[in-house]
């Protein structure tokens, strides 16, 4: 008897593969696109305080990718910009910059790490929504301002 895979008995269970995108698409190109990009992976997957994603140093990455676990502000980022909240690219490195200096004027040193520092010590006191409403914001600024 050949059977279907909906042809199963009452009560019995089958596992199914579900298939995330592993990067926004389109992908960004611009600092507005990856903000906004940011915003939405927030909104979807939550925003996590402390380390770029939940758990990351855990080893259930098969059961768990890290792009669905909730993210940090600058892990979001990351993500929206390379496709993975612990790489980094200049495009990133960017809208880090961008955002550090869009927060309380921006940190007291201006190198890369104290901008990352800058926005997650942002992030830890905000909820997701107030982050996304705030990614949103930077990110259409320069429109609003033309």
């Amino acid at each position: 008897m050949n059977h279907q895979p909906t042809d199963l008995p009452p009560g019995a269970r089958r596992t199914v593969l579900v298939a995330l995108p592993h990067r926004p698409s389109p992908e960004p190109t611009t600092v507005e696109q990856v903000l906004l990009s940011a915003a939405r992976t927030i909104a979807r997957v939550g925003l996590h305080h402390e380390d770029y994603v939940l758990d990351a140093l855990d080893h259930r990455a098969l059961e768990v990718p890290l792009y669905s676990r909730p993210m940090s502000v600058v892990g979001a980022i990351r993500y929206a910009a390379t496709g993975s909240p612990q790489r980094t690219s200049s495009l990133s490195d960017q809208a880090v910059g961008f955002l550090a200096l869009s927060i309380d004027g921006g940190p007291v040193w201006m190198d890369l790490l104290s901008l990352e520092l800058h926005v997650e010590d942002w992030s830890d006191e905000v909820t997701a929504a107030e982050a996304v409403a705030f990614l949103e914001l930077a990110a259409t600024a320069p429109e609003r301002a033309a």
